[in-house]
């Protein structure tokens, strides 16, 4: 984007949206009662969702996003569906803040104490790889580190840049990610997500209700959030606004290795 949304006029955020297709919920049938008035009308027994309702959304949730990036806090991205997952990876990637990779793993932030031991661990194994730590061991034990490390970073790789609880939310399609909702609420840490008309977004602090099922939608809304964030932390010194982790909750940054779950426990 040459602009930041919350630089552009309603208008020209209505148009952009409308060449992503982004109009297009579902039918009527698959309408969550709390969507009905972002609908405009119904064509072809599919609704038609009111883009300027949907991009004055937008410009809202992209204010809290920038927000939260001048208080130099993280974002947790989580959207495993198809058409979300590259868009999601690559978006949480260029920012460099943490994802849930391939799918949300439960306790990613309610039992985060517990789960950054398998992200220590993981930490750890590759440190130890790359600087050549694990030569002392035969060949058949390196295999089955090397497999290790595999399964650590399939599940939880998208986790190393989380040094703290976030300080948001984002998803793409809250109905599908209804678990990382859910954990976020408890903590009380605000939501902000794309949602289909098939969602209930009074459970969602910052709905951008639009076609969370088009890959062109789902890349117009996080470029936009992604911009927010970076113009958030643009706008902030480093270092003027500091990291506050809630009481109780531990950081992963140099804590020493304690024993290690199983993985049973976050459903691997």
């Amino acid at each position: 984007m040459d602009a930041t949304t919350l630089e552009k006029d309603n208008k020209i955020i209505v148009q952009e949206l409308s060449e992503t297709g982004a109009q297009y919920g579902f039918s009527r049938s698959r309408r969550h009662p709390t969507t009905g008035p972002f609908i405009y009308a119904v064509k072809n027994r599919v609704e038609i969702i009111d883009l300027e309702k949907s991009a004055d959304l937008l410009i809202k949730a992209c204010a809290f996003v920038r927000s939260v990036a001048e208080k130099r806090e993280q974002i947790l991205f989580s959207g495993n569906k198809l058409e979300a997952r590259d868009a999601v990876y690559s978006v949480a990637e260029r920012l460099e803040q943490p994802h849930a990779k391939e799918r949300w793993l439960g306790g990613t932030i309610t039992n985060w104490s517990e789960l950054k031991k398998r992200v220590g661990r993981l930490v750890d194994l590759t440190q130890k790889r790359e600087a050549g730590e694990l030569g002392k061991y035969t060949k058949k034990e390196r295999v089955v580190i090397d497999r290790e490390i595999a399964h650590l970073e399939r599940f939880f790789g998208g986790l190393l840049a989380m040094k703290q609880v976030p300080g948001a939310l984002f998803v793409v399609d809250p109905r599908e990610e209804h678990t990382a909702v859910a954990e976020a609420r408890a903590l009380k840490i605000p939501v902000v997500a794309l949602a289909g008309t098939d969602c209930d977004v009074s459970l969602i602090d910052y709905p951008i209700l639009a076609n969370d099922t088009s890959r062109k939608t789902i890349t117009y809304v996080l470029s936009a959030i992604a911009d927010a964030y970076k113009s958030g932390l643009e706008a902030t010194p480093k270092g003027s606004a500091g990291i506050i982790t809630p009481e109780g909750v531990a950081t992963l940054a140099g804590e020493p290795s304690a024993e290690e779950p199983s993985g049973a426990e976050f459903g691997i």
